[in-house]
């Protein structure tokens, strides 16, 4: 009887442990990496970091992809490609839509989730984030090297999923919860930074949604802290900030943590918000005008 007992209760801590997992979507551990690493022949690493933190240090074989390079040349800064040329760029990198893909960055997840999401719009189907948890990538002997990866072009098929993408247009609908990722200072209008928030947003600083060494926090913690901003899965969301960056950490951890389906990121975030003439509120709910066009942020975006 107790064997049976020790039996059933081991069942429930990996049932518990692998539910915990899967909570977590396609954020993945070290050791979880590791797994793949060995197995997984079709898989491709992103190191969306600065080309200098690449250069310095990279997982081995993995290919530098800066989320800077996958933005038009525009006076509104931030808006990504076309679908067509970024698959070319990711082509160009060896990414094909069709490989299990892996992305990281220096440990903040800003640069990964950016370019996480930026996949999942082209419809890249099988992505991953890997935490950058030094600790944990030492236990679990990922490899490291300071070697470029040597690259062989491949064919990227675009299949754009728009259900993640809002425009100007969706975020004046009033259709959405509208969440600002930026810092209180920001959204408040109170920065020499910004003049304000969009019309009708809340305020969630991106870093929230992260634990004390800068992880995603656990389904438990993130149940708790959605709930203080009376979030719901049931209304759509969209988030933004100063150029669609720090606004893609908040879209992982509600797609991936709480596995929220209806949640899109504004890619025209504050930049074209302003550009196009639009106004801002500010802590006193007054709307602002625009102070300058090189109005830029601190918020990490």
């Amino acid at each position: 009887m107790k064997k049976h007992i020790n039996i059933l209760l081991s069942g429930l801590v990996v049932l518990m442990f692998s539910t915990s997992l899967m909570a977590q979507g396609d954020i993945i551990s070290a050791a979880q990496f590791m797994k793949m690493f060995k197995t997984d022949k079709n898989m491709i690493v992103i190191d969306a970091s600065k080309a200098d933190s690449y250069t310095k240090t990279h997982i081995k074989g993995a290919v530098n992809i800066p989320h800077k390079t996958l933005y038009k040349d525009t006076e509104i800064e931030g808006l990504i490609q076309d679908p067509a040329k970024l698959a070319g760029i990711f082509g160009s990198k060896g990414v094909s839509d069709s490989k299990t893909i892996v992305v990281y960055d220096g440990g903040s997840q800003k640069y990964s989730s950016r370019v996480y999401w930026i996949l999942k719009y082209l419809g890249a189907p099988n992505v991953k984030i890997l935490h950058k948890d030094m600790d944990q990538w030492r236990k679990s002997r990922v490899p490291i090297t300071k070697m470029p990866t040597k690259v062989k072009k491949v064919t990227f098929t675009p299949k754009v999923n728009n259900s993640i993408y809002a425009d100007m247009a969706f975020v004046k609908s009033g259709k959405a919860t509208v969440i600002d990722a930026r810092t209180p200072e920001e959204f408040n209008g109170t920065s020499d930074k910004s003049v304000g928030h969009i019309p009708g947003s809340i305020n969630i600083n991106y870093k929230k949604v992260l634990n004390a060494k800068e992880a995603f926090k656990s389904k438990a913690e993130m149940d708790k802290f959605v709930a203080q901003y009376k979030l719901s899965a049931d209304k759509p969301i969209v988030v933004y900030c100063n150029t669609g960056v720090i606004a893609t950490v908040i879209y992982v951890a509600l797609t991936n943590v709480l596995g929220w389906d209806n949640v899109k990121v504004y890619d025209g975030a504050y930049k074209e918000w302003d550009a196009k003439g639009n106004k801002f509120e500010t802590k006193a709910g007054v709307s602002a005008v625009k102070k300058s066009k090189s109005i830029s942020s601190d918020g990490g975006c």
